[in-house]
């Protein structure tokens, strides 16, 4: 039980250390160009689909999609926490700075780079065959196979 949240907190912690590397990146490298800075934003994004979706594709090969997908929500959600209002703190803005719409535009786009992500890695290893599921059902055909046709007479 431990390791299990522990790699959701392992996972929550990496999400959020990519947010900070992002912030940060734009407070000393870009601090008045909104340009770069929404360029390193897209990065982040993709960084944190990226993460999202490799563990999608290396969690969704040894369980079931219903035990790996609350892990994996959980994990969002709290770094999505972190991300909104620690994040700004750690390089000294205020989380609520840019008003609601920017606070609300933040939340939204971080959900759909971690949904993309998530549907990536696990749609690439349902088509490669290689989910739970897909081997679960690869080993009943091969053991319903693999056993003689019993006669009926009548």
């Amino acid at each position: 039980m431990f390791q299990r949240w522990r790699a959701v907190g392992v996972l929550a912690a990496a999400l959020f250390v990519v947010n900070v590397v992002a912030r940060l990146v734009i407070k000393f490298a870009y601090p008045h160009d909104d340009t770069a800075a929404g360029r390193v934003s897209l990065v982040m994004f993709l960084v944190i689909g990226l993460i999202l979706a490799a563990t999608a594709f290396r969690w969704g090969a040894d369980r079931p999609a219903a035990h790996w997908t609350g892990d994996l929500a959980v994990a969002v959600v709290a770094a999505l926490a972190l991300t909104v209002f620690v994040g700004p703190l750690l390089v000294g803005e205020n989380p609520f700075e840019g008003g609601a719409g920017l606070f609300f535009a933040q939340i939204w786009l971080y959900l759909a780079a971690t949904v993309a992500g998530v549907l990536v890695g696990y749609l690439t290893l349902t088509a490669l065959g290689r989910d739970f599921r897909s081997r679960q059902l690869k080993r009943y055909a091969e053991i319903k196979a693999a056993k003689p046709r019993k006669i009926v007479r009548r």
